[in-house]
């Protein structure tokens, strides 16, 4: 099992979006499945995702799951 650093940890990539269903901004880490955070603004989903990679990690870590390299870019826009 690989540990991940915690200046590791904000080297996903993230995909940030509107939603107008759900009036905010909402960012998803598309290495880390089901990773994903929202916000009222692009500053606060941001804040937001930041805290859910930590707690995804730390999660997948207590089951003993393993845990991505981050990657980098995955796709071209």
């Amino acid at each position: 099992m690989h540990c991940i650093r915690e200046p590791e940890m904000y080297r996903y990539e993230i995909i940030v979006y509107w939603s107008e269903q759900d009036n905010a901004f909402i960012a998803e880490v598309p290495e880390l499945p089901g990773c994903m955070a929202d916000g009222s603004t692009y500053e606060e989903v941001m804040k937001n995702v930041q805290v859910i990679i930590r707690e995804w990690i730390e999660t997948a870590t207590q089951l003993g799951r393993d845990i991505p390299e981050p990657k980098g870019k995955l796709m071209y826009a």
